[in-house]
């Protein structure tokens, strides 16, 4: 079962609802008087598009939750699932049961790491394992055991279905984690896909989507070097460790440590006696 990923609808005129919530907090107007400008065309789309870039050029993100989009997921593996579901905030999952979905199949599905194929003799070791739970599961169920106790057997590889429902601030941040060469290869290829859908769909926004090191987002690699060295965009992307480099040779050498009189010049600033 391959792995498919649709993107099934988004909220209605996005530009134009971050345009409004960005714009509300800009302005003494009130939403309405906002709306009422948008809606009898005195703000050109032009002017939208402009004004959204530069509010996301400024890290002000609160808004963004305010655009929606809703996805089809397929032929993942529950191994991928538990990753995926620890993303908690802005993101609502409807998943396949396996207690109300029984497998019929003569074999189960199940998705199949390239890895397991590439190494001699596993592809064989694993296929076996594979067909071995089938048979025990059809068993289970042929003897009356419930569904839900004879899924008990199911391995991680199996695979689910998911419609999700998340905002594009919460999609930023599975990006940033996700799309990074770190990820485990599977997720990295499902917001691989889902990112593809958005930059279709509305890529004035979509193009923000990167991994954490992108130039829209932090801009730097802060992973270990070791894995920075390895990752296949580390040549085009600086670590942390240059930076703070180049901040050294700035310095003359010396990286000076933030004292406590340094932190209260912060702390204290517009609040002096």
């Amino acid at each position: 079962m391959p792995l498919e990923v649709t993107l099934i609808d988004y909220a209605r005129d996005p530009l134009t609802k971050l345009y409004g919530a960005y714009r509300t907090c800009y302005t003494p107007k009130t939403p309405a008087e906002v709306w009422a400008e948008i809606g009898d065309g005195r703000i050109a789309p032009a002017t939208i598009r402009d004004f959204i870039q530069e509010r996301l050029k400024t890290g002000h993100a609160s808004p963004l939750e305010q655009v929606v989009f809703w996805f089809g997921i397929s032929g993942v593996s529950r191994s991928l699932s538990h990753q995926f579901v620890r993303h908690r905030i802005g993101i609502s999952f409807e998943q396949q049961s396996q207690r109300y979905v029984k497998y019929k199949e003569e074999r189960l599905d199940y998705v199949t790491p390239k890895t397991w194929e590439k190494t001699p003799g596993m592809r064989a070791e694993y296929d076996r394992l594979m067909a071995e739970i089938t048979r025990v599961y059809q068993l289970a169920l042929e003897r009356g055991i419930p569904a839900e106790d004879a899924r008990f057997v199911l391995p991680n590889a199996t695979p689910t279905n998911f419609q999700v429902m998340v905002n594009f601030a919460e999609l930023l941040h599975i990006a940033d984690l996700r799309l990074c060469w770190r990820a485990q290869w599977e997720i990295r290829h499902m917001v691989a896909l889902m990112r593809r859908e958005i930059v279709k769909a509305v890529p004035e926004i979509g193009g923000y989507l990167q991994p954490k090191c992108g130039d829209k987002r932090m801009g730097y690699c802060d992973e270990p070097v070791k894995d920075w060295e390895q990752c296949p965009i580390g040549k085009v992307r600086p670590h942390k460790e240059q930076i703070f480099e180049l901040f050294r040779q700035y310095k003359s050498g010396h990286l000076v440590p933030l004292g406590e009189d340094d932190l209260r010049k912060v702390e204290d600033a517009g609040n002096e006696e």
